[in-house]
């Protein structure tokens, strides 16, 4: 069972400084292993990367040997502001010292499904064969329904255990044709980090954190990992027994 963590910080910017030193940390612990060894960490959406932007620029670290994947991605252009990729490239890439080559991305031309098989291709080539990978970090998000990744309540991909990426053509938040990585992915990981900031997250993380809803944010359980939920006072404002930091 994972052990989880529950963190609650004044600002965000404690909460980006606590997350920085996190992956630093074991990022270089990974690193230090020598030999080929590199660091994998799965990505998400949304704020976080502004969030990611503007504290990992600030670590001290081998970034040549830091290889970023995404834990879900939309099926669209490059191009297209829906793209998590293109977040990343516009807003991170240009404020770090990495290059584009270091992100391991879909190809969007293909169909759903031959784009989740092309992507597993492309993750296999990191791990050891025939093994589920193992990330080191997945950076994750959770929506006011409790989805992560592309992992929607009621979903049948939330009962996946053997595909490692799967393909989603019916989402219920736009658009609809994505991938996204499954529970045997998520749960395999060492260290997963859920990052939730203001009023808005307030809601869900009572009914996740402090009521046990069974929900999909609920369900990223590693079996030999950890789980930290990084939180916003404002995020946590009805869980009430938590300190912040």
């Amino acid at each position: 069972m994972a052990s989880k963590v529950i963190s609650v910080y004044e600002n965000t910017q404690k909460l980006g400084s606590e997350l920085a030193k996190n992956l630093s940390e074991l990022a270089n612990d990974v690193l230090a292993e020598g030999g080929n060894a590199v660091f994998k960490i799965g990505l998400s959406g949304g704020s976080v990367v502004s969030l990611l932007s503007e504290y990992l620029a600030k670590v001290e670290t081998d970034w040549s040997k830091w290889r970023f994947f995404f834990c879900d991605e939309r099926l669209v252009d490059f191009n297209d502001p829906e793209s998590t990729f293109a977040q990343y490239r516009d807003k991170f890439i240009c404020n770090l010292p990495i290059s584009e080559d270091q992100f391991i991305k879909i190809n969007p031309q293909l169909s759903v499904d031959e784009a989740a098989k092309d992507y597993i291709q492309k993750i296999s080539v990191y791990f050891a064969p025939y093994d589920l990978p193992r990330f080191d970090a997945l950076i994750l998000g959770v929506g006011p329904d409790g989805h992560t990744c592309s992992l929607f309540p009621g979903h049948k991909l939330c009962e996946e255990t053997s595909v490692w990426v799967a393909p989603i053509s019916d989402s219920p938040k736009p658009p609809p044709n994505r991938i996204t990585f499954t529970f045997p992915i998520l749960n395999n990981a060492r260290y997963c980090a859920f990052i939730a900031t203001g009023s808005s997250k307030a809601d869900i993380l009572k009914r996740i954190l402090k009521d046990g809803e069974q929900l999909p944010a609920n369900c990223v359980q590693p079996v030999n990992g950890s789980v930290q939920w990084l939180l916003d006072e404002a995020a946590a404002k009805l869980l009430q027994e938590e300190t912040s930091l």
